[in-house]
């Protein structure tokens, strides 16, 4: 009889072990080899806040200069190559283009109000669009307004940054060199959640029209690859919540010097309270 209640036990052990399994993975739900497709559209839109490296390139590169942060340190450089001509010139120019300083560019700050200064064509709202929409703008301008024919422009956010915090194994911010960052990624770059944290249940916030919005997503279901923070955007952030179990856990921490506490003054009381009872008996 102990040996089948023994191997009972055994049994019981090993379906919580697999089950535990299955909570602990991601897109438990998805069949293996299979493909899924993302439905979630990468589009980074700019709040204000953000700070841009827009770049104006033309196959005249002289032309540019007015509109490149980085190249009016050597607008006058040019100028000079430009009058000087000769057969060297387009060399010279490269090189000089070359051996500018770009680590020290300011970019541009998207102020409260969402717009930014650009050099020569003024102000202009960006809040709101996408880095390729703000790309065609400028270059719509540039091309009406007769300053260049053919503008090509870059915009590349230069503070991209996410939070991640809760059951990881390093909460931290993270500052990322482009624009494109998934939320596996930024797990992945944080260490991965650990054991006590809930994949069923992970909250992103994000920022719409200036309201703090929470957005819920399971990581153990395919369907998030379908969600609109499968891709994340700058000011995100993720917080991991902690499993109920590791809930009670720090409930029952916290309050263990309570528990403490009482258990030494009722010990005390039924001391107390059993030496009077002593003194009563032996009186009789």
């Amino acid at each position: 009889m102990k040996i089948r209640f023994i191997l009972l036990l055994c049994a019981l052990s090993l379906l919580a072990a697999c089950h535990s399994s299955q909570e602990l993975a991601y897109f438990s739900d998805a069949e293996r080899d299979s493909v899924q497709a993302v439905l979630s559209t990468y589009n980074t839109t700019i709040h204000p806040g953000d700070q841009l490296y827009i770049y104006v390139y033309s196959q005249a590169p002289e032309i540019a200069v007015p509109f490149n942060q980085e190249t009016h340190s050597i607008a006058a450089e040019i100028t000079h190559l430009n009058s000087v001509g000769g057969a060297n010139r387009n060399n010279k120019m490269s090189e000089t283009f070359q051996q500018s300083n770009f680590s020290q560019i300011p970019g541009y700050l998207v102020d409260e109000a969402g717009t930014i200064v650009f050099p020569i064509l003024g102000k202009m709202v960006v809040a709101g669009l996408t880095q390729d929409s703000l790309s065609r703008r400028i270059q719509n301008m540039l091309i009406d307004g007769g300053y260049i024919n053919d503008p090509v422009v870059t915009v590349t956010p230069m503070n991209f940054r996410v939070t991640v915090i809760g059951e990881v194994s390093r909460p931290q911010e993270l500052h990322i060199t482009g624009d494109r960052l998934t939320i596996l990624e930024a797990i992945a770059m944080c260490g991965d959640l650990t054991i006590d944290g809930k994949r069923e249940n992970v909250t992103v916030m994000r920022e719409k029209n200036g309201v703090a919005t929470p957005i819920n997503i399971d990581l153990t279901k395919k369907t998030l690859f379908d969600s609109e923070v499968y891709y994340l955007q700058s000011n995100d952030v993720v917080y991991v919540e902690p499993t109920d179990v590791k809930k009670r856990r720090m409930r029952r921490d916290e309050n263990w010097p309570k528990y403490v506490t009482s258990t030494i003054s009722i010990a005390v009381t039924l001391r107390h309270i059993y030496r009077l009872w002593l003194r009563a008996a032996n009186k009789i």
